[in-house]
C-alpha cells in the first residue's frame, strides 16, 4: 500500500511498507517476542524477563542500590519498585541497609535468587546471546548505535510530537473549532 509520496528507494517491494514502517514492524516483533518469552519464563523458571534482568544485574553488582539499578535498566525507580517487591516476596532478593548510609538500601541475591540467576536456557537473554554469536562485530556495533539513538530520541521530552505551527495567537489562547467535515 505505498502512498503517492512513497518512492521505490524507501519502500520495500515485498511488503509495500516504507522503511520507517518496516523498521517499526521489526521493533514490534522484537517487543512481542520479548513479552511472549517473558511470560513463558514466569512459568518455566519463576520470574519474568524484567525480574530476571534485575536479578542478573544484582548478581553482577552485589550491593547495588535500587536507584543505581533503575538507572542501569533505564527505568524510573517507581517502575522498579514493584519488580523488587515481587523478587523480595519470592525470597530471591534481599534489601539490606547500606552499612555506609543507613538511609539507603542495597540489594543482594539470596541463594534461591542465585540459582535462578544462573539459569540460562529459555530466557530472553539466551536468545539475545545466541543472536549475537551469529552476527559480526560490525553489525552489533551498527545495531547498537541505531538503538541508542532511537532510545535517546524516544526518551527526549518532545518525542514523537510535531512542532506547533506558528501563529499570531497569544500563547494559551484557544483556536476556533472548524465546523463541518
Amino acid at each position: 500500500m505505498p502512498t503517492s509520496t512513497s518512492t521505490l528507494d524507501d519502500t520495500n517491494a515485498g511488503t509495500g511498507l516504507p522503511d520507517v514502517l518496516q523498521f517499526m514492524q521489526l521493533l514490534w516483533a522484537v517487543v512481542h517476542g520479548v513479552e511472549k518469552t517473558s511470560k513463558r519464563m514466569a512459568g518455566d523458571i519463576g520470574v519474568t524477563g524484567p525480574q530476571r534482568l534485575a536479578l542478573r544485574v544484582v548478581g553482577l553488582f552485589p550491593g547495588v542500590s535500587a536507584g543505581d539499578l533503575a538507572a542501569t535498566l533505564h527505568v524510573h525507580p517507581s517502575t522498579l519498585t514493584g519488580v523488587l517487591q515481587r523478587l523480595a516476596s519470592q525470597r530471591l532478593l534481599r534489601r539490606i541497609d547500606d552499612p555506609r548510609d543507613r538511609r539507603r538500601a542495597v540489594l543482594r541475591l539470596t541463594a534461591r535468587g542465585a540459582r535462578i540467576n544462573a539459569a540460562g536456557h529459555g530466557t530472553v537473554e539466551a536468545a539475545v546471546a545466541a543472536t549475537l554469536r551469529i552476527v559480526t562485530a560490525r553489525d552489533r556495533a551498527a545495531t547498537t548505535r541505531v538503538l541508542e539513538r532511537l532510545a535517546a530520541r524516544l526518551d527526549s521530552p518532545g518525542a514523537g510530537r510535531r512542532p506547533r505551527a506558528s501563529s499570531r495567537q497569544a500563547p494559551g489562547a484557544r483556536r476556533p473549532r472548524k465546523r463541518g467535515g
